[in-house]
């Protein structure tokens, strides 16, 4: 490959990655200065991260704000001050009972335009400061809720106190909060345990290429070209997934 490709580069990023780590990877192999990221992954998250190659970086924009598709693990009984499994226990309460109907009623209100207050430990910006280094220095934030939609949000299966949903939502939604008020909403305690993102926009993890597969071939020629395979066009690209193709293949994506 002579010169560098334009396009979305679909990867599945393992855990205890950063973002910024998986761009400098490809950077490495594509030997391209102009790599960027179509929406952050937390370390503790993995799944698919489109990353934008040479001129498409213009239209991270468009990523940032399509719609993205999580499978998620809530844990209920412990509420933590990271509102993640990474964080201390704030504090404890009995696991829900709840079943059937009585936790589909639990779910609804949490679909559709709700209003959403970040975690603590948040990026969002506070005074010109980021909320996680304020929380850090150990500030008590009271963070401002904003609107966020969740346009769909199923069961995949509910173990106490292993809650497993399919979250479909906008831009600039939280799992983490989401975890924390349905722990709330239910009377108990909650915080995210896992989190997998398996869409954004129509990309889908039958796109991605492993972190593993980019950079683990001995031979640079090889690794280049299977970038080069994987890296797609723009068109197209920025329409939405169906959430019924999502659903059916929960199984692969786990």
């Amino acid at each position: 490959m002579t010169t560098t490709p334009n396009g979305v580069l679909p990867i599945d990023k393992p855990l205890g990655w950063t973002s910024f780590d998986v761009v400098a990877v490809a950077r490495g192999v594509l030997g391209a200065k102009r790599v960027g990221h179509g929406g952050t992954l937390d370390p503790l998250a993995s799944g698919l991260l489109p990353l934008l190659v040479g001129t498409a970086t213009k239209f991270a924009d468009r990523l940032h704000t399509a719609s993205k598709v999580y499978a998620a693990l809530i844990t209920f009984g412990t509420e933590t001050t990271t509102d993640d499994r990474e964080g201390p226990a704030a504090r404890e309460a009995a696991v829900p009972t709840v079943t059937g109907e009585a936790l589909d009623a639990l779910l609804g209100p949490f679909r559709g335009e709700i209003a959403q207050v970040p975690p603590a430990f948040a990026a969002v910006k506070m005074d010109g400061r980021r909320a996680y280094s304020r929380a850090r220095s150990g500030e008590t934030l009271e963070l401002t809720a904003r609107n966020v939609t969740i346009e769909r949000l199923a069961v995949a299966s509910w173990e106490p106190p292993a809650l497993r949903l399919l979250v479909v939502c906008s831009t600039g939604t939280y799992i983490r909060s989401l975890a924390r008020d349905l722990g709330r909403a239910a009377g108990s305690a909650a915080h995210l345990g896992g989190l997998r993102r398996l869409a954004v926009g129509a990309l889908t993890l039958d796109d991605a290429l492993t972190v593993e597969a980019l950079r683990g071939t001995p031979d640079a020629r090889h690794r280049l070209r299977d970038a080069d395979d994987r890296i797609l066009p723009l068109a197209e690209r920025f329409r939405e997934a169906p959430a019924a193709e999502l659903l059916s293949s929960w199984g692969r994506s786990e």
